[in-house]
Order: structure tokens, then sequence, then C-alpha cells
């Protein structure tokens, strides 16, 4: 690489940050390859209430079901995280107002349509279901997610789904925490909007694990099946 020359990421992330992280560990991606069948698509929050209003979640259902179709073909798990009432607390409640915090609330409930997965996502009752009691789908105490990961014998992660820099990041940082191999997919995360979906996937790349778009994990599943 010539003095001065940026680098691509397939993710569009920031070419000077890219450079670093690359001139650092000496390849773009931290992770060049994954086993499949100890590798877990991690989908977070992509219920009713909340895709129906945002098409930025509508464009998270093809490439999603994508990913989770080869990765149950390669012998992979599947895991599909929502949210239960207990995950909207005082803290919620102090960040967005009363108001709000009871409309989540009430959207979370168990026989609330609007706390079901999407229709169109392509669950099957083969793969892990399980309700968060907070942001974080790996928060010991909060999702038991961990505990059937490691029944199956799970290094690595695929993290996707809304809100790229709230429940996501979070997810995905625990999980790093906890000791896996944690992948965010780019164009399988919906944010916020004032560029804090990028960030994330900015910080995540820099220090805690990979980023890729859906193309490329297609691509690592079949070679590694």
């Amino acid at each position: 690489m010539e003095e001065g020359e940026e680098l691509s990421h397939p993710s569009g992330l920031c070419p000077r940050l890219v450079r670093k992280v690359v001139a650092r560990r000496g390849r773009l991606h931290a992770f060049e390859s994954l086993d499949p069948a100890r590798t877990a698509l991690v989908v977070v929050d992509l219920m009713t209430g909340s895709v129906r209003e945002d098409e930025n979640c509508r464009r998270l259902v093809a490439p999603v079901n994508a990913i989770a179709s080869a990765l149950r073909k390669a012998g992979g798990t599947v895991a599909w995280g929502t949210v239960t009432p207990d995950s909207i607390g005082p803290h919620m409640t102090a960040m967005v107002g009363a108001e709000t915090a009871a409309k989540y609330a009430h959207r979370a409930e168990i026989d609330n349509p609007d706390s079901q997965l999407w229709p169109e996502l392509d669950a099957r009752d083969g793969d892990i279901h399980v309700r968060k009691r907070g942001a974080s789908a790996f928060f010991p105490g909060k999702c038991d997610l961990p505990e059937r990961l490691r029944e199956r014998g799970i290094e690595s992660v695929l993290i996707t789904g809304t809100v790229t820099n709230v429940c996501c990041e979070s997810s995905a940082r625990d999980a790093v925490e906890l000791g896996y191999k944690v992948t965010m997919v780019s164009d399988a995360l919906a944010g916020h909007a004032f560029g804090l979906h990028e960030a994330t996937l900015n910080s995540f790349y820099r220090i805690f694990g990979d980023v890729r778009p859906s193309a490329e994990i297609l691509e690592l599943i079949a070679a590694g099946a």
C-alpha cells in the first residue's frame, strides 16, 4: 500500500480508520473465515410495531432471511430476540418520558401483536427465540441467549436488526465481552439518523470485532460449509 493511499471497506467505513486498523493488524478483516456450525445469526428487535413504521427496517428483511437460510443449511444457528415490558424501567422513563416509555412497554407485552416478529421474517420453530429484559441480548441476567448458544457450541455471532446504535450495539459489545467472535452485518442493521449507525460500525470495527455486508457473510458461510 502506497503512502497516503486510502483503503476501501466494503461497508463504507471511514478510509482513515480502515487504514489505521489495517496497518495495526495487517489485514482488512479481523475474522477471515467462519465455521457455520459454530456460528449464530442474532436478529435483534425486528418486531412488528417497529418494522411497520420504518422503511429502513423493512429493507433488512431480505438480507436477514438470506443469511438465516444459508446458515441453517450449513448447520448453523438462527436466534431471534425481542423485548419484554421489563426492559422499560425507570431509566427508560427518565430518558424518553413517561408517555413514550408506557407506549414502549405496551408494545412489548406478549399478547400485543406489535411485540411479535415482523411476519415477512423467515423464523422457524427450530430456531432460538428469546425475550430480553434490557437493551442487550447478551447481558448476564437479562436474557438466556448466551446459555442457549453455549449449548450449541457457538463461537461466532452475526449481529443484525435494529437499532444499530442502541440494542444491536449493546448486544454486540456484550457478546464480545463474553468471548464470542462478533461481526456486525452492515446492511442488515438499521440505525437512528445523524450518522449514528455509521458511528457505531466504525467504532466497533476499530476495537471490538468485525463489520461486513451480507454478501460477504454469505460467501463466508458457503466457503465454510
